[in-house]
């Protein structure tokens, strides 16, 4: 294919879905406005300053990525859970299960002198598991924080490539960039051969990395510690269950005596064998279960 193909935010979710399902990626230029991308900036840029950057070649030597989104920047919501973004993975992996979640969060700045990331797939991280070759298993996005150029290191695509030999990693010259305005996002399959581009400027471009899977797979960043109870009962119900608190199908994901995690989180009475109406301090079996409140 000769072009990533792109939308704007007028565009239906249908009309997206089916060049997603042709092509294994699509954009939506002009998303979120600027003002909103600049909130999520300036709330995480402390938490950006801190961490450190990869250990080896395809983290990226020169590159940071910062995750626990929900948990330091309630701004974030608006791409995270952003309502066409949503739709369009809900249509995706809809026919493999009855939910999806979060996968994970992160921005990813390459610094300038990073070299192109090696290419890859995203559902790879799944222990290189070989689910049927027609099956999406993930819908990844990469939101742009700065205007996304081949200079500054543009993810690169390489569109239909979800059916290629493991072999087409190799083909670099096959890739497209994926330059957009920032506030733009580029959905892609988790089955789609991609990588970051090489930053050739002398700034560090930003990205935000959101990711969403099966609600019967597990997340690869864990949520229930980036996001932990006291702070997802502060998010809205939606972003509550977009993170994982909640069933991911029938009997899977309860709390303790099969209790919904969304009744758990919401404070709703129920008996537990753990003692009394909550986990509280019990202790079972010598170890101690405490409240998700205790400091302990």
């Amino acid at each position: 294919m000769s072009e990533i193909p792109r939308f704007d935010r007028s565009s239906s979710a249908t009309e997206i879905v089916e060049a997603f399902r042709t092509a294994g990626c699509a954009m939506i230029e002009r998303l979120v406005d600027p003002e909103v991308v600049d909130r999520v900036r300036a709330e995480m840029d402390p938490y950006i300053a801190a961490t450190p950057t990869g250990g080896d070649d395809f983290s990226g030597r020169h590159t940071t990525r910062t995750g626990a989104l929900l948990a330091r920047s309630r701004s974030s919501i608006d791409m995270v859970a952003n309502p066409l973004v949503l739709e369009v993975a809900e249509s995706v992996l809809s026919p493999y299960a009855s939910s999806f979640q979060l996968h994970l969060t992160q921005i990813i700045a390459i610094g300038p002198g990073s070299p192109e990331q090696p290419l890859h797939r995203d559902q790879w991280c799944f222990d290189f598991f070989p689910f049927p070759e027609d099956m999406d298993v993930e819908v990844s996005t990469i939101w742009a924080l700065d205007d996304f150029t081949e200079e500054n290191g543009a993810t690169r695509i390489i569109p239909g490539s979800m059916l290629d030999p493991k072999e087409a990693c190799a083909d670099v010259h096959r890739t497209l960039p994926a330059t957009m305005p920032k506030g733009s996002v580029v959905l892609y399959s988790g089955r789609t051969i991609h990588g970051g581009g090489a930053n050739r400027s002398d700034k560090v471009r930003h990205a935000l990395n959101v990711d969403y899977v099966l609600g019967w797979l597990r997340q690869e960043e864990n949520q229930y510690l980036s996001c932990p109870p006291e702070v997802a009962r502060t998010l809205p119900d939606r972003v509550q269950k977009l993170a994982g608190y909640a069933l991911g199908a029938y009997a899977l994901g309860y709390v303790d005596d099969v209790r919904n995690p969304r009744d758990f989180l919401a404070g709703v009475s129920g008996k537990s064998s753990f003692g009394g109406d909550t986990m509280g301090d019990a202790h079972y079996g010598g170890a101690s279960f405490s409240s998700p409140n205790d400091p302990r």
